[in-house]
């Protein structure tokens, strides 16, 4: 017959009921432990990992497919889940600096658990991974034009007449010309494009608005789209070289319409409504023309910028 304790219980039954107890509650506490799974979103960085022995998929399709069934595994358990993109040339500099073997996986759990405090970051939500696997270079891409964007204000130096800090002034008056812009677009749903070249690479800030045309109450603006489309138009400005700005407003019961802006010596200078229509009626790669689409209104665009005082 089974033991008992002091109080009638069966002792096997007692610690039955305790490891029960002890499983229950490690579940419950792993639920507030979040995690990050370091995804290898392209075929060619899949293929730069495949050089190492101890990283055993050999076909990048059916490598998403089980990253797709650990993410919903994990969610299924209620545990919160990051994802980032798994860099293979950044790793192989890791490795380097660190003095860490790259051929082994508690080395890339180690990776990617410093991209959970630096890198391109996104939390899952439950998208397929061929949702995922875009979005999450969207992000990357997004993080380093900010990046970019951020180190050429930092570089430009400060005005020779009279001495201010010429990115600082820049980012000043970009995001007074944001305000500007948004309030002269008036009601309805907007979507603001910059575009700045460098020498570099191309820099490009989307953001998107909504406003209710009541003074009183802010426009919506999604997530950190602000700051950076901020950062990007203050580049354009602090370099004083060419660019373009565009905004599409779309409100209902009324026609599209677009206005646009260029980049001119330092200073965001209104287009035509002539203008706006043969920018966006030319194909950008060929130059040729674009048959306009239907309902959509090309308008002038608004003052929105003061000319800068630097030099």
């Amino acid at each position: 017959m089974p033991r008992k304790n002091d109080t009638g219980t069966p002792t096997g039954t007692h610690r039955t009921r305790t490891r029960t107890r002890t499983t229950d509650r490690r579940r419950l506490l792993r639920r507030e432990v979040p995690g990050t799974i370091g995804l290898l979103a392209d075929a060619g960085d899949f293929a730069a990992m495949r050089r190492y022995r101890s990283f055993t998929f050999d076909d990048h399709q059916d490598y998403l497919h089980h990253v797709d069934g650990l993410l919903r595994s994990r969610a299924a358990q209620g545990i919160h889940t990051t994802v980032a993109l798994f860099d293979p040339e950044e790793y192989a500099e890791f490795c380097g600096e660190t003095g860490l073997d790259p051929d082994t996986a508690e080395t890339r759990a180690r990776f990617t658990a410093e991209l959970a405090g630096s890198g391109a970051l996104l939390p899952y939500g439950g998208q397929p991974i061929d949702e995922l696997v875009p979005l999450l270079v969207d992000e990357a891409v997004r993080r380093a034009t900010w990046e970019y964007a951020t180190g050429l204000l930092a570089e430009v130096g400060h005005c020779a007449d009279c001495g201010e800090d010429i990115g600082h002034a820049s980012f000043d008056r970009a995001s007074d010309a944001l305000k500007r812009l948004v309030a002269g677009a008036g009601p309805g749903h907007h979507h603001f494009v910059c575009s700045i070249p460098t020498e570099a690479q191309q820099l490009v800030a989307v953001l998107h608005a909504d406003t209710t045309g009541d003074p009183d109450t802010p426009p919506r603006i999604e997530g950190r789209e602000g700051l950076d489309f901020v950062t990007v138009l203050a580049a354009g400005l602090a370099l004083g070289g060419t660019g373009g700005l565009v905004v599409r407003t779309t409100g209902e019961g009324r026609r599209d319409r677009v206005h646009g802006w260029r980049l001119d010596r330092g200073r965001l200078t209104a287009l035509s409504a002539a203008a706006v229509f043969n920018a966006y009626c030319t194909d950008a790669d060929t130059g040729e023309p674009v048959a306009p689409e239907s309902g959509v209104e090309y308008c002038p665009g608004y003052e929105v910028d003061a000319p800068g005082p630097h030099h």
